[in-house]
């Protein structure tokens, strides 16, 4: 009963961040949030022997109505993203970029329009260069303009501009400009861009400054893949990169660690809690790609775990650092609104036992509140009590897997 009070209170804070004015280009104050084909997915473009799974008009209104029907987009999960291979391989008579009429035989138009229909946004991908990274038509310098004016005509509400096929000279050219083309054309449609990736993902070469002046968010490091040792090189990453990568951060402007694998193939249960729980860490956007229409209860309940969601959508927008790093033990933190903290202690051994560990709030920099603080455990959805500054916290930590802890002050 506690628990569910105590949830009902985050509830409404939930709601009233969902309020919050937006910044720059009115999108995306809090980490956006929603499903996306490619991990899943990928380039499957055989209809005629696997239509319920090729990359088709069929599958985003299928993923629509799961988003819609399933409680995701109640708790966020807003946008339908379309990644790469869903275009002819040639444009059109007027130069326009145009679907494959076989897998989208209605258009973009029509799919932006049911999308709309059922309460959430569309995305769509383009790559700044001569061909996408699987060899479909490409944007070039010359294109950016018609292609942004024929995204805004067809009801596109997001794009991903990936880098394949093109040279940082066009990069520096190209992702500035199709920010520009994109606000001229009068519709909102927020900018994921992947220009950081194709730089090293760090200054000097990587412009933290400018990215925030013109994109929403964007990629920093390589594609994530369907695997612990792939979500484990991300996190490094991260960690070892955050005096750069952290400042950058903040409403309207994000960091993009890549996609979320719960309920693919590659991760375990422990493993998917860890995904999410750094992925908050890092005011990260929640992008799922996975199945929806199989997708397990245990994968459900992970990713629609509220506490986490308020973490990661929290309105003050500052990413957290890793704090504490010994042996296979991690301890990530940060701030957030009100005085409250997330705290995310990351065991990435694979000892076969759980791994005791023990901590205070003063240990963890948490001292604004004298009178203490409560904190619960987000995943187990347990109170675990109030404790004053210095009382020892006793944790056990499942191998490969995560505790995390969202704490409030008393006072």
């Amino acid at each position: 009963m506690l628990f569910m009070m105590f949830l009902h209170s985050i509830n409404v804070l939930f709601i009233l961040i969902g309020s919050c004015n937006p910044l720059d280009n009115g999108m995306m104050r809090t980490p956006p949030m929603g499903w996306l084909a490619w991990e899943r997915f990928r380039c499957n473009t055989d209809c005629k022997n696997d239509p319920e799974n090729c990359i088709s008009e069929h599958l985003f209104k299928t993923m629509a109505d799961r988003l819609a029907s399933d409680g995701w987009r109640e708790l966020g999960y807003e946008y339908i993203n379309i990644d790469d291979c869903w275009t002819a391989k040639e444009r059109d008579s007027k130069g326009q970029l145009q679907a494959d009429p076989d897998r989208f035989p209605g258009g973009i138009k029509a799919l932006a329009d049911y999308v709309h229909s059922k309460g959430l946004k569309l995305g769509i991908y383009s790559d700044m260069g001569n061909f996408t990274c699987a060899g479909y038509p490409g944007t070039t310098l010359d294109t950016i303009s018609i292609d942004a004016q024929t995204f805004a005509a067809w009801g596109v509400d997001m794009l991903k501009f990936d880098g394949c096929y093109s040279n940082s000279s066009d990069k520096a050219i190209g992702y500035p400009k199709m920010s520009a083309a994109l606000n001229a054309t009068g519709r909102p449609i927020a900018y994921s861009c992947s220009w950081p990736a194709y730089e090293g993902g760090l200054p000097p070469k990587v412009n933290y400054t400018l990215l925030g002046d013109i994109c929403n968010l964007w990629r920093n490091y390589g594609d994530i893949q369907d695997c612990w040792d792939s979500v484990l090189a991300i996190i490094e990453w991260y960690g070892n990169n955050q005096d750069a990568l952290q400042p950058a951060a903040g409403p309207g402007r994000w960091n993009d660690p890549d996609m979320l694998l719960t309920g693919d193939f590659g991760l375990s249960y422990e493993q998917s809690k860890s995904q999410l729980a750094v992925w908050a860490m890092l005011a990260a956007p929640l992008f799922m790609s996975n199945d929806l229409r199989t997708i397990s209860r245990e994968a459900m309940d992970i990713l629609q775990n509220r506490l986490l969601i308020y973490i990661d959508q929290d309105a003050l927008g500052v990413q957290g650092k890793r704090i504490m790093k010994s042996h296979a033990i991690e301890l990530w933190k940060r701030t957030l609104i009100a005085g409250q903290y997330a705290v995310a202690i990351l065991n990435k051994g694979t000892d076969g036992m759980p791994t005791p560990f023990q901590t205070s709030l003063a240990l963890m920099n948490i001292l604004d509140c004298k009178q203490g603080y409560k904190i619960v455990d987000v995943f187990a959805k347990t109170e675990q009590g109030s404790f004053r500054l210095n009382d020892t916290i006793f944790l056990k930590v499942n191998p490969t897997g995560v505790v995390l802890l969202f704490i409030m002050p008393l006072c």
